[in-house]
């Protein structure tokens, strides 16, 4: 891994009302790592992930991306510069097929102007067809080529998981949120979703941070693991440390020490 930070949260600060749902946060994510964030319901995990995707501004503190400071970026500004995120509900086109999911996703289409459709057609129609190819060869990677030409809406929950990551992969992006990516997804295909992100990580240089519940997942994916409880970072290490730690078993109500975090 990497020394390089490519993300830093600093001393982040994030109020609803009088409400104080993230209380000075600061963590590193390394350039080539899987990070884990982990943590009891409420802890401030998906405000964090809104937070560095843009979608929530936070009250104080900074979001450096690749050395830039990106807090006051909308969100379409950080997918432009290679931050993307995936959410635990997939948020798929439903009456789109799953090729043509993939393919929407692509920056910088042609088509999307009007005035190209009429003065550039051959070099939309190019762009068009490299970006079905682009899309298919997702489909090949994720084995999800048999449901091509499915309505994504009425694929199974899992595979619709896999779609998300696959949209990723139409942006060639440097750094992937992933949103519990194993809520409602059955074991077999929990372990081909493992084996991609385990694969775009180490073959492609994709970094990724994750929040998720299921802790084989993070035990077999993820290092650092960072746990949050109540809107902070409670500490920081690979996973047995932060499973064994006692704040850590603390913020789990009804947690042993035999129990997973």
């Amino acid at each position: 891994m990497s020394s390089t930070i490519l993300l830093s949260c600093e001393n982040i600060v994030v109020s609803f009302g009088s409400f104080q749902a993230v209380k000075e946060c600061s963590f590193v994510v390394k350039k080539g790592s899987i990070t884990g964030l982990v943590g009891p319901n409420g802890a401030g995990k998906t405000t964090m992930f809104n937070t560095i995707a843009g979608a929530i501004r936070p009250r104080s503190g900074r979001i450096v991306y690749k050395g830039e400071d990106i807090t006051g970026y909308a969100p379409d500004r950080r997918f432009h510069k290679g931050l993307v995120r995936t959410f635990q509900i997939p948020h798929e086109f439903h009456h789109l097929s799953v090729l043509e999911n993939l393919m929407v996703v692509a920056p910088s289409q042609p088509g999307e102007s009007l005035l190209l459709n009429w003065t550039g057609a051959a070099r939309v129609r190019n762009k068009e067809a490299e970006t079905r190819e682009k899309a298919w060869n997702a489909l090949e990677f994720l084995e999800l080529t048999h449901i091509a030409h499915q309505r994504a809406g009425q694929i199974s929950g899992g595979q619709k998981k896999l779609l998300e990551l696959g949209r990723t992969i139409m942006t060639d992006a440097e750094l992937v949120l992933l949103d519990e990516p194993a809520a409602g997804v059955n074991r077999t295909l929990l372990r081909k979703l493992e084996g991609k992100i385990e694969y775009l990580n180490r073959e492609r240089g994709y970094t990724f941070i994750l929040i998720e519940h299921d802790m084989e997942m993070i035990e077999r994916l993820c290092d650092p693991v960072i746990c949050m409880a109540d809107g902070e970072v409670l500490i920081e290490g690979d996973f047995a440390t932060v499973r064994t730690d006692p704040r850590v078993l603390e913020a789990y109500l009804g947690e042993t020490q035999g129990a997973h975090a």
